[in-house]
Parts: structure tokens; C-alpha cells; sequence
């Protein structure tokens, strides 16, 4: 596999977003936590990609996978950069939907199927 060409390389290495910790101060992220920043964060104070992240979710909530993948970071980075938000509380984080709280799949079905029969009696 070939390496990124030179202008997609990081020029700053990863872990140096987390000022070189390796541990989220939290153990309840995971990759599904669904993530919300304030209608308009200050950023005072915040390390570039700390600001990234808070910009990144202006348009709404992601999850922490996602919100790495737009960084272009390790989840486990991110981890250790939302843990730091939601201390200072500049971030709150919020675990996904359960499973078992979610509509059945009939349900939905029977729904998009209703949807569609409006649509093409249009």
C-alpha cells in the first residue's frame, strides 16, 4: 500500500491533539456516543482541533465515529478530545438509542409503504 501523498499527511502527529494522553478522563464514549455542541461555542481558550470539533457539529449532532472521521483522526483521539469538552462543558455526549427502544422493522415498513402508496396516488 502506498503511503498518502505529502499534502494529505497529517503534519502534526495525533496524539499531539490530546496534548500526548492516550486516556479519555470518562469510560462511557464509544464510537456510537452521539455528540452536541452549543449554538454558539466560545473558543477561548481550545486547541485547533478541539475548535474543529465544536465547528463540526454547529449543523447538529454526530456520532463519535463520525466526527473522526471528518477530523481525520483515531477514534481513540477523539475520545480523549470529547471526554476534555464534556468536562469543561463546552460538549455534552449522550449514549445511542438502545436497541430495544427503537420502532420494529414492520413498523417502519408498513410506514414507508403507506408513504410510498401517497406518493404515487399523487
Amino acid at each position: 500500500m502506498n503511503p498518502p501523498p505529502r499534502d494529505q499527511r497529517r503534519l502534526v502527529p495525533a496524539y499531539l491533539a490530546t496534548t500526548g494522553r492516550a486516556r479519555p478522563s470518562r469510560n462511557t464514549l464509544d464510537r456510537l456516543t452521539v455528540l452536541h455542541a452549543p449554538a454558539d461555542p466560545s473558543d477561548s481558550g481550545l486547541r485547533p482541533e478541539q475548535r474543529r470539533l465544536l465547528e463540526l457539529l454547529q449543523p447538529g449532532p454526530l456520532s463519535l465515529a463520525e466526527a473522526a472521521a471528518h477530523l481525520r483522526l483515531p477514534v481513540s483521539v477523539v475520545k480523549v478530545m470529547v471526554a476534555d469538552l464534556v468536562d469543561a462543558g463546552r460538549l455534552s455526549a449522550r449514549a445511542p438509542v438502545p436497541d430495544a427502544e427503537l420502532p420494529e422493522r414492520q413498523i417502519l415498513e408498513k410506514v414507508l409503504d403507506g408513504l410510498r402508496t401517497l406518493k404515487s396516488s399523487r
